[in-house]
C-alpha cells in the first residue's frame, strides 16, 4: 500500500495539465482605482473602453484610468457608448456623460424628465440601442428613449433578470412567468410562452442558421423556428453550471459567464473551446459582464476585476506555474502525440485527447533535441540517444550528450550524430537503430554540424570551424582542417542546399573548403538590420523554407515572397517580460508543429504561435488631457477642441496621449516633439505623457505619434498654443518701457550737461594743482639729481677707499714678506737691520692711516665719531680695527695693515668685545656693521 500510494504521488506529480490559453489580461481594483464588481462593459468609436463599476464609470484608454462618480453617487449597473454619448443606468437614475471641450466626462440625467414615479429600488441593468432609440431596462420595466424628439414611453416588464436581445433589428426579452416578447410599434407582443420561457431565465438570444438560439442560464442551448422549440446539444448540456451572462461573438460562437467557474467558450457547432478560470488565469471565478471590443478581444466583468482575453491571438500559452515541466529546450509534434524536450525529461501528451503532459519513462534529465529522421524520432540527451514511440522511450546510444541526429545521403541505414565528445554513427539494423560506432581522431564537441558525403564540417563556438575528412567506414578523421572563430555566438546551418556560418555581425557562405568562406551581403543585411541582430542561433525551417531566430525585441524569420521568390524578413515582436523567458541564451527554440503554426519553448512552459492568424490592426494616437499651470501645481485642464493660449505664469503643460491597444503581447511606444522649443523627435517610450516645464513665450505644436508592435499610428496628433508674454515684456510694458527710456535720456542729457560744466570746472581747477604739482615736481627731480650726484660721488669715493685698502693690503703683505726674508738672512744682519727698520715705519705709517681715514669717513660718515662718542674707552688702534671690522675683513687681512700677527689680531677683537662689553652669543662683526 505505500508503494502503491507513492507511485499515485509520483504519477500526479509528473503528470502536467496541459492547455494552451489565449493571452490574458488582469486589471485589479487597486490599478484602476475603483470598486470590485463590474457589471457592464462598452466602447466608444475612439476604441475607449467605459465600465460600470458599482459606484464608478471606469474609463480606460489603454494607458491610463480615469474614474467617475454620479451626482447622486449610486451604484451603476449598466453602460452603454453610443456616438458622443455614454449611456449609464443606476438606482433608480439614468442618462449620459460626455466629454466636455476638457476631456472630461459630464453627466445629464435622463431620468428626472420623466412624467411617471419609478418602481420601488428600481435599478437599470441593460442598455440597448435601436435605430434612433435608446433602450434602458430595469427589472419592472423598459423605458423608450428617443434622443431626437427627447420623448420617453415605457413597457411594463417584470423579470428575474434584465436582458435585451437584438437580433435583425428586433428586441427579444423575457417576462417572468408569461414568455419571450418582442416590441412591436412600443408594445409588448408575445413571441412564445413555451415552457422553457416561463419558468428558465434567460440569458441570451441570438441568431444561429435563420432560427433563435436561446440560452438559459443552466447551461441549455434552444433552438426556436418561430413554431417548435428544440434542445440544441452542446458540450454544456451535461454540465451542472450555473450562468450568470452571455455573448454571442462576430464569428458566431459563444461565451458564456459562469457564477462559481469562470467562462465557457463554444464554437458555433457547440463544441467547447476551453474553459478559463482563476486557476487558468481569471482575476476570479464570477462572471458578471461579457463585452468583446472592436479588435475582437474578449472583456470580462468580474465580481473582482476585469480581465481581458486576446482569444484571437496568434499567441497562445501554456504556463507551467509549478515548475513541473522545467525549461523546454525542443519540441515535436507527430502521429497525434506533442513532445516537449525539456531540462527535466521527455514529456508527451496527446492532441485529440488527453489535457495532461506525462513524463515518458526512463528519460528523466537533460534533453537538447527532437528530431523526426527516417520516420522515427530520436530525442538527444545527456544520456545518449532515445527512439520514441508514442509514449515510450529506449535508450539506443549510451556515447553521452547527443546534440544532434543527421542522415548520410548515401546510406540510408546510417545516421550521424553530434556529441558532447565528437561524432559518432548509429545504425539500423532489422528494423531497429543502435550505436555502431564513435569517429576516432576528433573529440571535440560537435553541436553543430552538417555532412555532405564523407566531409563534415562542425561548429565550435570558442575553437572555429573544422572540416573533416572521413574513411569510407565512417570510423576515423584521416584529415582535418581547421580555421578560428570569426566571432561568437556562431553556428552553422543549410538553407536551400548552401550552407552558412553565422557569427555575433555577419552571415558567410561556406564552400567545399575552410579556405572558401565568403560573406554573404544579402542574408548579413537581412539579419543584422538597424543594430537588432540576432540574440540566439539562427534556426532552419527546412520544411517551410524559413531561417528563424531571436533578438533583443521578439522574433524574427527569413522567408521567400510568395510571387518573387525573394527573401524577406518578418518581425514578430514580443514584450521584454516575456522575451526574457525564452530560456537560456543561445538554447532558445522554436519547433514547426503544424501547419502554419510554431511552438516557442520558454522558462516556465511554451507559446504556440499562428503566423495565419497574425493581422495588422491600425490605430489612432490621440491626446486625451492636457494640464497647465505653474511650476508648483499643473492641475488646470486645457480646452482639447481649439488652440490653446497660456498666460506666462502658467508656462508648465503635461500632455496625457494613448492608443487603444488592449493585445498582451503588443507594446505601444510613443515618440513626441515640441515644435518651437525642442524640433527633434524624443526616443521610443512607452510612457504615455510628456511634462513640458518653464517654456519661453512663443508658438508651438506639440505633436506625438505611436508604434504599435511592428506599425506606426494611422495619425500623427497634434496641439497648437501659445504662450503669452509675460507683463514685463507685454505691449503695454514695452511702451512704458520705451517712455521711461525718453525719460531718462531727457534726464541723462541734464545730468551730463551739468555734470560736464561742473567738470570743466573741475578740470580749470585741476589743472591749477597740476602746475604747481608741477613746479614741485620739478624741484623734487632738482633734488633728486643732486641726490644721484651726491650718490654717484659717495660710490665713487667707496670705490676709492676700497682700492686704497686693497693697495694697502697687497703693499703691507709684500713689505711684510719682504721683511721675513731679509730677517732670515742672517749673515748680513747688522746691515739689513736699518732696512727692516725702514720698512716697519712704511707699514705702520700714520700718513697712510690718516689718508685711509679720511677716505673712510667720506664713504660712511660719521661711524668713527658716532663709535667713540658710545665707547669712550676705544684707542686710535681699536677705532682703526673697528674701521677694518666694517670693512667686513678677515683677520688675516687686517694683520698686515696693522703690521702684527693675525694671533695678534684675535686678541684685539677679544679686547675689543670686553670694551663693547658684547654678550657671548652676540658677534663682533654683527654688532660693527649695524652699528
Amino acid at each position: 500500500m505505500k508503494y502503491y500510494i507513492l507511485y499515485l504521488i509520483s504519477f500526479t506529480y509528473l503528470s502536467v495539465c496541459a492547455q494552451e490559453l489565449p493571452p490574458i489580461k488582469n486589471y485589479t481594483p487597486q490599478e484602476y482605482n475603483g470598486e470590485y464588481q463590474n457589471w457592464g462593459i462598452s466602447q466608444s468609436s475612439s476604441k475607449t473602453i467605459f465600465i460600470a463599476n458599482h459606484m464608478n464609470l471606469l474609463e480606460f484608454d489603454g494607458s491610463t484610468w480615469h474614474r467617475y462618480k454620479l451626482p447622486n453617487a449610486s451604484v451603476i449597473r449598466s453602460v452603454k457608448a453610443v456616438d458622443d454619448r455614454i449611456y449609464t443606468g443606476s438606482y433608480k437614475e439614468f442618462g449620459y456623460w460626455k466629454k466636455d471641450d476638457n476631456g472630461e466626462l459630464q453627466y445629464t440625467s435622463l431620468s428626472d424628465r420623466l412624467s411617471i414615479t419609478m418602481a420601488e429600488d428600481e435599478e437599470f441593468w441593460k442598455i440597448l440601442p435601436i435605430d434612433s432609440s435608446i433602450l434602458f431596462q430595469s427589472l419592472d420595466r423598459i423605458y423608450i428613449y428617443d434622443p431626437t424628439e427627447n420623448t420617453f414611453k415605457f413597457i411594463e416588464a417584470e423579470s428575474q433578470k434584465a436582458r435585451l436581445n437584438l437580433v435583425d433589428n428586433k428586441v427579444y426579452f423575457q417576462i417572468a412567468k408569461k414568455g419571450l416578447f418582442t416590441i412591436d410599434g412600443g408594445k409588448p407582443l408575445l413571441v412564445s410562452n413555451h415552457p422553457v420561457f416561463t419558468t428558465h431565465t434567460i440569458i441570451g438570444v441570438y441568431k444561429h442558421l435563420n432560427n433563435l438560439m436561446v440560452i438559459t442560464d443552466n447551461g441549455q442551448f434552444y433552438q426556436y423556428d418561430f413554431s417548435k422549440l428544440h434542445p440544441w446539444p452542446t458540450d454544456m448540456t451535461h454540465l451542472n453550471v450555473k450562468l450568470y451572462e452571455s455573448l454571442q461573438l462576430n464569428d458566431g460562437s459563444f461565451v458564456l459567464g459562469s457564477i462559481a467557474n469562470g467562462f465557457y467558450h463554444l464554437s458555433s457547432s457547440g463544441k467547447l473551446i476551453q474553459n478559463i478560470t482563476q486557476a487558468k488565469g481569471l482575476n476570479n471565478n464570477t462572471v458578471l459582464s461579457i463585452f468583446e471590443d472592436s479588435d475582437n478581444n474578449l472583456w470580462l466583468g468580474l465580481d473582482n476585476g476585469v480581465s481581458v482575453i486576446n482569444i484571437y491571438s496568434p499567441i497562445n500559452e501554456y504556463a507551467d506555474h509549478l515548475g513541473n515541466l522545467g525549461l523546454v529546450y525542443a519540441a515535436l509534434s507527430h502521429k497525434g502525440y506533442l513532445y516537449l524536450g525539456t531540462n527535466q525529461g521527455l514529456f508527451a501528451k496527446r492532441t485529440d485527447g488527453s489535457d495532461n503532459f506525462e513524463l515518458i519513462k526512463g528519460t528523466e534529465g537533460q534533453v537538447w533535441s527532437l528530431q523526426l529522421v527516417r520516420s522515427t524520432i530520436f530525442c538527444g540527451h545527456n544520456n545518449g540517444t532515445f527512439e520514441i514511440h508514442e509514449d515510450s522511450a529506449k535508450l539506443i546510444s549510451d556515447f553521452p550528450g547527443t546534440w544532434a541526429v543527421k542522415t548520410i545521403a548515401f546510406n540510408n541505414e546510417l545516421l550521424l550524430q553530434g556529441n558532447y565528445n565528437g561524432l559518432s554513427v548509429l545504425e539500423r539494423k532489422n528494423g531497429n537503430w543502435k550505436l555502431r560506432n564513435i569517429i576516432e581522431g576528433f573529440n571535440t564537441s560537435s553541436r553543430f554540424f552538417e555532412i555532405d558525403s564523407l566531409q563534415v564540417i562542425v561548429d565550435h563556438e570558442q575553437k572555429g570551424l573544422y572540416k573533416l575528412e572521413l574513411d569510407q567506414n565512417l570510423k576515423q578523421v584521416v584529415q582535418m582542417q581547421q580555421i578560428p572563430r570569426k566571432g561568437h555566438s556562431s553556428n552553422i546551418f543549410k538553407f536551400k542546399d548552401r550552407l552558412y556560418y553565422k557569427t555575433n555581425d555577419a552571415i558567410y557562405t561556406v564552400g567545399h573548403s575552410l579556405d572558401d568562406i565568403a560573406l554573404d551581403s544579402t542574408f548579413t543585411k537581412l539579419i543584422f538590420y538597424k543594430d537588432e541582430a540576432p540574440t540566439s542561433i539562427i534556426i532552419p525551417d527546412t520544411l517551410n523554407e524559413k531561417l528563424w531566430y531571436f533578438t533583443h525585441n521578439g522574433i524574427k524569420y527569413i522567408a521567400p515572397n510568395t510571387l518573387t521568390g525573394k527573401l524577406g524578413q518578418k518581425n514578430i515582436p514580443m514584450p521584454k517580460a516575456i522575451r526574457s523567458n525564452f530560456g537560456v541564451s543561445g538554447f532558445e527554440n522554436i519547433s514547426h508543429i503544424s501547419n502554419n503554426e510554431y511552438l516557442i519553448g520558454s522558462s516556465n512552459g511554451y507559446l504556440t504561435l499562428d503566423l495565419n492568424k497574425i493581422s495588422t490592426s491600425k490605430h489612432n494616437v490621440q491626446i486625451n488631457a492636457i494640464n497647465y499651470g505653474n511650476y508648483r501645481d499643473i492641475s488646470n485642464k486645457a480646452n482639447l477642441t481649439q488652440e490653446g493660449e497660456f498666460d506666462y505664469i502658467h508656462n508648465n503643460l503635461r500632455f496625457e496621449f494613448s492608443v487603444p491597444e488592449f493585445n498582451k503581447y503588443i507594446d505601444v511606444q510613443y515618440q513626441h516633439k515640441l515644435k518651437g522649443q525642442y524640433n527633434e523627435w524624443s526616443e521610443w517610450s512607452e510612457t504615455p505623457e510628456v511634462v513640458y516645464t518653464n517654456l519661453p513665450f512663443g508658438d508651438y505644436e506639440f505633436i506625438v505619434k505611436a508604434k504599435i508592435g511592428n506599425s506606426l499610428s494611422k495619425n500623427i496628433a497634434s496641439y497648437t498654443f501659445t504662450i503669452h508674454r509675460p507683463w514685463y515684456a507685454s505691449n503695454s510694458a514695452l511702451l512704458l518701457y520705451l517712455l521711461a527710456l525718453v525719460l531718462l535720456f531727457f534726464t541723462i542729457h541734464r545730468f551730463y550737461k551739468r555734470y560736464y560744466r561742473k567738470k570743466q570746472d573741475s578740470i580749470i581747477k585741476r589743472n591749477k594743482k597740476e602746475l604747481e604739482l608741477q613746479k614741485l615736481e620739478e624741484k623734487d627731480k632738482i633734488a633728486q639729481i643732486v641726490n644721484e650726484k651726491l650718490q654717484s660721488e659717495i660710490e665713487n669715493k667707496n670705490r676709492e677707499l676700497a682700492i686704497l685698502t686693497m693697495s694697502f693690503l697687497k703693499k703691507n703683505k709684500f713689505l711684510y714678506a719682504l721683511k721675513e726674508d731679509l730677517i732670515n738672512i742672517s749673515e748680513q744682519k747688522k746691515a739689513i737691520n736699518p732696512v727692516i727698520k725702514k720698512i716697519d715705519q712704511n707699514i705702520s705709517s700714520e700718513d697712510d692711516w690718516k689718508f685711509f681715514e679720511d677716505a673712510f669717513n667720506n664713504a660712511d660718515k660719521d661711524f668713527l665719531k658716532r663709535i667713540k662718542s658710545k665707547h669712550k674707552n676705544l684707542t686710535n688702534h681699536d677705532l682703526r680695527l673697528c674701521a677694518y671690522l666694517r670693512l667686513n675683513l678677515s683677520s688675516k687681512e687686517i694683520a698686515p695693515l696693522l703690521n702684527i700677527s693675525v694671533k695678534s689680531v684675535e686678541m684685539k677683537r677679544y679686547r675689543l668685545r670686553k670694551k663693547f662689553d658684547l654678550p657671548h652669543q652676540d658677534n663682533l662683526i654683527d654688532y660693527i656693521l649695524n652699528f
